[in-house]
């Protein structure tokens, strides 16, 4: 674009130094580096006061400094100056560089006018050379150094740049331009074909290097109309100077315009070295350099972006929605910026720049896409999980659930993952799903693992639920069909258990042989669950044989408790409780959970601890062989063993001890009870006092009063037996019932006196007890049965019918 206003800046003082910060300014204000290739830049040489910077001012409408010609003709520019023309388009700069043949520089003319041709020649689109017209044809034309210098520095470049040369021919005379042109041309080549060439160049001719160019003008001070007319004129053909056909239309390696500054400033420092400037290398090290900084420039603008460090900050605390597009979106915009300003650019250095920017910009986003992904796998996995109990839970097959459940949220992450991806990059996301499939399988396993030990300590409880007490129930009731009873029992409850276990076994898709170990270990369990009840049983036999011997010896058949009267069998209860016991023993001695198990082990007891009679065998010489006397049972395993035939032997004999105080209890219970019921003497004792007691029996039958005193004592005695309970006190033994009736006797002899005087004061003639015996026997009993606190109804009844047969026979 073009600017209507005019600025300019020396861009090379009169020492060679290069005034970078001038040019960073000046392009800053004329916006160059927004023009990219649609520049151009025009510079003008020619002798010292030969009228360039007039010639620029009226052409371009720059500012440069003018000579003064009533001064003197002296140096008016030194160096180079760069302006911006006004009102052209595209955008053309112009640089004034210090005229030739000076007499200022004196002898390092030579030196730095063939640095700035150079420098004009490398930079340059368009060369205006100012020569005066009577110069032309002449052989000492103060032109033709001037272009000699300007062949031979172009010889210095390696690639040619194909630059415009348009030769202004100052001051015309009459002669047409179309006379002198062919005149000027022909000097030009001969010029050309003077200049010593490289090899490369030998038959190269001037037109591969320069487009040649003549215009004329008129003189300035004596037809300043004319010549800014003419002037005007040639401004019109710098107008789109760069398109096709124009004066630089098929200009070549063009710097973009942003690598203005930077490609002048090294261009001059190589020309000040005094070295061969190879124009294609400098160029790619321009683009390399100019590409470098936008991409610095676009990385740090990209570090900074607010959408980018919404998402930066968003990401570490969870999961992003639209991240791979919203991130894109941004990458893609830091690389169009760059894609644009760097286009005009060598390509080759312009991709590479790009590829190491779009490398460090996925370099700074990665950390925040890991850390996505690390959300992404955790809450899916989290996810999963939940998923996955809440199916068991609404009891859904095992692996069913797991399937489904893990296909589902492989399939879910999968979707995020796609979300997630950014267009630039492309990293691989198979790392992370194989973690998150890792953590869902190990989540699978363990939770199997858990179901399984659940599963399998539901069933073993309901089997040792199911077993235990049936099984010590049985036990204790041991018998001849206890242990086909127990396996029977095992067979059914751990069918039962098998069944279930293996139905919910295949909700989990395990293995045959994995299942087959389970439910093997299963059944292995309920045995052993026998096993460790009769264990159990078999470390309190002797209580339980102490149990059923004092149950079945103090019992009859009916469960009733015995009552030793004197007629019981002790020594056949004894054996039979003893038998029973003995049988509880043997079944107790081993475990028979197999059809197989067959023993003599209950013979073996009987004939060791109850057939054998100790002490029959009279003669000691003789010595019999103790079946008992071994550790272990004959056919019997040691495994199935509970108890060896030595601690039987030592269990039976700790067994009777104990229990033969019981039977000796019973013995001595029976003697008493024999003692209590027998109260007639011997019948000799009878025969003695009836034959020894006639003469008194005779004597009371003679006299009845006698009768009746003995009635009366009868009475008295019978009242005070029955209420002192005389039988009852010498169950105990004949010295405590003797003491406990001294302390009775007489509290209770009082006892009836006193009722027998109170029913004495009573005044009735027809309640006399003289006259009515049988009412005075009924008071006295009254009385007595008053009178005793301690008396039982059975007593009471038994007085009562004495009294009431007395007073019958009466």
């Amino acid at each position: 674009m073009a600017s209507d206003s005019c600025c300019s800046t020396q861009l090379i003082d009169g020492d060679g130094v290069f005034n970078v910060t001038g040019i960073d300014s000046f392009i800053k204000e004329v916006k160059l580096g927004e023009c990219g290739l649609s520049y151009a830049v025009v510079s003008i040489m020619g002798p010292q006061s030969s009228g360039k910077s007039t010639l620029l001012n009226h052409l371009f409408g720059t500012n440069f400094r003018e000579m003064d010609a009533f001064k003197g003709r002296s140096q008016t520019t030194k160096g180079i100056w760069l302006a911006n023309c006004a009102g052209i388009e595209p955008c053309t700069l112009v640089m004034d560089l210090e005229g030739t043949d000076g007499r200022e520089r004196g002898e390092d003319d030579t030196a730095f006018e063939k640095q700035s041709a150079l420098f004009a020649l490398a930079v340059s689109d368009i060369v205006l050379i100012n020569m005066w017209c009577h110069d032309i044809g002449r052989e000492q034309a103060a032109n033709k150094p001037l272009l000699k210098t300007v062949f031979q520095v172009m010889m210095r470049l390696f690639s040619p740049r194909r630059t415009t040369l348009m030769f202004v021919i100052r001051d015309k005379t009459r002669t047409p331009l179309e006379n002198l042109e062919p005149v000027l041309r022909e000097d030009i080549q001969k010029i050309w074909d003077s200049v010593p060439k490289p090899q490369a160049h030998l038959e190269t001719p001037l037109s591969e290097f320069f487009n040649v160019e003549v215009v004329a003008l008129s003189s300035y001070e004596e037809k300043e109309e004319q010549f800014k007319e003419q002037v005007a004129s040639l401004r019109q053909r710098f107008f789109h100077s760069i398109a096709p056909g124009g004066l630089a239309g098929d200009r070549r390696g063009v710097v973009p315009a942003s690598g203005f500054s930077f490609s002048a400033q090294q261009i001059w420092k190589v020309i000040k070295e005094n070295k061969d400037l190879d124009l294609p290398a400098h160029k790619v090290m321009v683009a390399t350099v100019r590409c470098e900084e936008i991409a610095n420039e676009k990385f740090f603008s990209f570090s900074g972006n607010e959408d980018w460090r919404e998402l930066e900050e968003a990401v570490q605390s969870g999961p992003v929605s639209g991240f791979g597009k919203k991130l894109s979106s941004v990458l893609d915009t830091c690389l169009s910026e760059y894609d644009a300003e760097a286009t005009y650019f060598d390509e080759g250095v312009r991709s590479a720049k790009r590829k190491q920017l779009e490398e460090k910009l996925l370099q700074l986003v990665q950390p925040a896409f890991q850390s996505l992904l690390g959300h992404l796998r955790s809450g899916t996995f989290d996810k999963f999980k939940e998923a996955f109990d809440k199916a068991l839970d609404n009891g859904e097959g095992f692996s069913v659930a797991a399937s489904h459940c893990t296909q589902s949220y492989m399939a879910l992450f999968d979707e995020r993952c796609a979300d997630a991806v950014i267009e630039q990059a492309n990293w691989d996301t198979s790392k992370v799903r194989d973690k998150l499939r890792r953590d869902i399988d190990g989540h699978v396993s363990s939770v199997r693992a858990a179901k399984l030990s659940e599963l399998t300590s539901l069933y073993e409880e309901k089997l040792k639920e199911a077993l235990s007490g049936p099984v010590e129930a049985l036990l204790d009731g041991a018998n001849s069909g206890t242990w086909p009873a127990i396996r029977k029992l095992l067979q059914r409850e751990t069918a039962s258990a098998i069944s279930g276990f293996s139905d919910a076994l295949s909700g989990f898709d395990m293995y045959e042989e994995t299942k087959n170990k389970m439910l093997t270990s299963l059944e292995d369990y309920a045995r052993g669950v026998v096993e460790a009840k009769a264990k159990e049983e078999a470390g309190r036999v002797l209580i339980r044989m102490k149990d059923r011997f004092t149950t079945m010896f103090s019992h009859d058949s009916d469960s009733m408790p015995r009552v030793w009267t004197g007629k019981e069998d002790i020594r056949a209860i004894t054996k039979t409780a003893r038998s029973s016991s003995l049988k509880l023993l043997s079944v107790m001695a081993a475990i028979r959970l197999d059809d197989a198990d067959a023993d003599n082990i209950e013979n073996t007891l009987n004939v060791a601890l109850v057939d054998s009679p100790g002490g029959a065998v009279k003669d000691r010489s003789i010595t019999t062989v103790d079946p008992l006397a071994s550790s272990a049972w004959e056919k019997v395993p040691s495994t199935k063993t509970l108890i060896t035939p030595v601690q039987c032997k030592s269990l039976w004999r700790q067994f009777k001890t104990e229990t033969e105080y019981t039977v000796s209890q019973a013995i001595a219970a029976q003697e008493a009870n024999k003692r209590n019921n027998n109260w007639l003497p011997p019948p000799w004792a009878i025969v003695a006092l009836i034959v020894l007691g006639f003469n008194e029996f005779m004597t009371l039958l003679r006299n009845p009063l006698y009768l009746g005193i003995i009635f009366v004592a009868f009475l008295l005695v019978k009242a005070l037996w029955v209420q002192l309970d005389i039988s009852g006190e010498f169950r105990n033994g004949a010295l405590p019932g003797l003491i406990s009736l001294s302390t009775k006797f007489l509290p209770t002899v009082m006892n009836i006196i006193k009722k027998l005087a109170e029913e004495g004061h009573v005044p009735a003639a027809a309640n006399d007890p003289h006259r009515n015996p049988a009412l005075a026997s009924k008071s006295f009993r009254n009385g007595v049965n008053a009178s005793s606190g301690t008396s039982s109804t059975g007593s009471s009844e038994v007085i009562e019918n004495d009294y009431s047969s007395s007073s019958k026979q009466e």
